[in-house]
This record gives structure tokens, C-alpha cells and sequence, in this order.
């Protein structure tokens, strides 16, 4: 199993950025996909973006396009997000997770991590 670790979380003003870590303990992330999800209080988690193992594909939720990149260093075993143009409506819980993307769907697999506190003020 892969235990991923988020890291990154904050508080920020709107407008302003985070980057956000999932680094893999255990089992490498090298060979899986991995995907970022949210959940703000009261809400279901939902899908942010995701990323192929090589790297070279992405996905993303249409609220994030063009403000949030995702991206891998396989070297560090540690997939980022970064977060630009943050809104309030963003403040989640962040959760990072190894599992499958075939075309533009991702399906979670395994174990999620603790996730990362964002916290947008306005």
C-alpha cells in the first residue's frame, strides 16, 4: 500500500498561492497515477487534478482549470499542486491519493492520507 503524506497547507489571502506535497511513504508513487481532492466542511470530497505515472498527462476539475497546476518529481517520489489565484470558495481539506486515470477519469485506489488544511480569508 501507498501511505501518502500532504503537506503545504495554510492560510493566504485571495489572490495569493500554495504549493501542496504528497510525498509517498512505503510504496514508490513512481509506477500510479495520483490525484488531489478537497472537501470543505459539510461537502462531499470532490476531484481537483490528477496525473499520469510518466507525468506527461493531466487532468482537472473545470473550478481549477487554469489557476491550479499538478505536476511530479519522480526523484523525490512526491507529486505538487500548485495553487494560484486562490478564492475562498477553495478553503478545503486537501487529500492526495495513488490510483488509476484512464482518459479523463481518475478513480481513487487505496489508502488516503491526512490531508492539508487551505484556508482562503477574503
Amino acid at each position: 500500500q501507498v501511505q501518502p503524506v500532504e503537506s503545504g497547507g495554510g492560510l493566504v489571502q485571495a489572490g495569493g498561492s500554495l504549493r501542496l506535497s504528497c510525498a509517498a511513504s512505503g510504496r514508490t508513487f513512481s509506477s500510479r497515477a495520483v490525484g488531489w481532492f478537497r472537501q470543505a466542511p459539510g461537502k462531499e470530497r470532490e476531484f481537483v487534478a490528477a496525473i499520469n505515472w510518466s507525468g506527461g498527462r493531466t487532468y482537472y476539475a473545470d473550478s481549477v482549470k487554469g489557476r491550479f497546476t499538478i505536476s511530479r518529481d519522480s526523484a523525490k517520489n512526491t507529486v505538487y499542486l500548485q495553487m494560484n489565484s486562490l478564492k475562498p470558495e477553495d478553503t478545503a481539506v486537501y487529500y492526495c491519493n495513488a490510483g488509476l486515470l484512464m482518459g479523463s477519469s481518475y478513480t481513487p485506489m487505496g489508502t488516503w492520507g491526512q490531508g492539508t488544511q487551505v484556508t482562503v480569508s477574503s
